[in-house]
């Protein structure tokens, strides 16, 4: 298994001084549908990495983070800058882009993240939340991918991205699919430590897999985005995602999550799926 998700490397010579940093993905981040492109969630902890990078205000705390996937994330060099969109003292927000290098050179914007952040202040006195998500991991057994086999031709388990991470099964509350506690098994940048937020955000894309109840072998449904509102700080690095897939009658669909850390709700996501019947 490799050790991390990314490798930092200097700029090509050719880059100039554009205040980019440069990363180059290992096959860890591999997706599981192609071998050509990563999956979502590697770059969606990276940009959080850079929004948490970006002019951070000890204040304040991120609060809602879209994440656009704009097209095919490939696995050549990696490029990403952050900056301040709309500076405040009470609200804040700030946007990273991510390039994608191309045969020719060039870079191609492939994602982007922007997040919301908001002053923080007590408001512990009229708290309240969900349910927490039980049992935590503490209590369970998990195992390296989110499931040990898989019968419909897709490899859960050990491929790139999926086998990169630990997960272990809960009740699910949000439909009739199980809930999953999941984090990376692995560095999100070599050379550090991934941080609460990063680690979270390095999988919450996988609610999109685990809400469905179709099957990989009659259908596709990729998401175009992963929206997380926050309700509080969330603790990591495990995050319990409680998903659910609503498919339309028109092509599209969405999948909602309820996501909790060790001490409780931490908040919900959102993606917009687009479905596919296979031939």
């Amino acid at each position: 298994m490799e050790s991390c998700y990314y490798v930092p490397i200097d700029p090509p010579a050719s880059a100039g001084n554009t205040g980019h940093e440069y990363f180059q993905p290992t096959e860890a981040t591999q997706s599981v549908w192609a071998s050509t492109m990563q999956h979502g969630g590697p770059p969606s902890g990276l940009m959080m990495r850079s929004l948490l990078r970006c002019d951070a205000q000890p204040g304040q705390q991120f609060t809602r983070v879209t994440t656009e996937i704009l097209g095919p994330i490939g696995l050549g060099v990696n490029r990403i800058r952050a900056e301040v969109i709309r500076p405040g003292r009470q609200i804040s927000l700030v946007g990273t882009d991510l390039e994608v290098q191309q045969a020719d050179g060039s870079f191609r914007l492939a994602a982007r993240s922007v997040g919301w952040r908001l002053r923080t202040a007590d408001t512990a006195d009229i708290a309240e939340a969900p349910e927490a998500l039980t049992p935590t991991p503490d209590d369970l057994t998990p195992v390296h991918g989110v499931t040990e086999n898989s019968d419909l031709g897709v490899d859960w388990g050990t491929i790139g991205f999926i086998g990169s991470i630990e997960s272990a099964t809960a009740p699910g509350r949000t439909g009739d699919t199980p809930a999953v506690w999941v984090r990376p098994a692995i560095a999100l940048v070599g050379g550090e430590e991934i941080s609460d937020l990063e680690s979270m955000f390095t999988v919450i894309d996988i609610a999109n897999g685990l809400g469905t109840r179709l099957r990989t072998d009659q259908w596709t449904w990729m998401n175009t985005d992963t929206t997380v509102h926050l309700t509080r700080i969330p603790s990591g690095p495990w995050v319990g995602i409680d998903a659910d897939m609503v498919q339309g009658p028109d092509g599209f669909g969405a999948t909602f999550g309820d996501l909790h850390d060790r001490h409780g709700f931490i908040g919900r996501s959102a993606q917009t799926v687009l479905l596919n019947r296979m031939a």
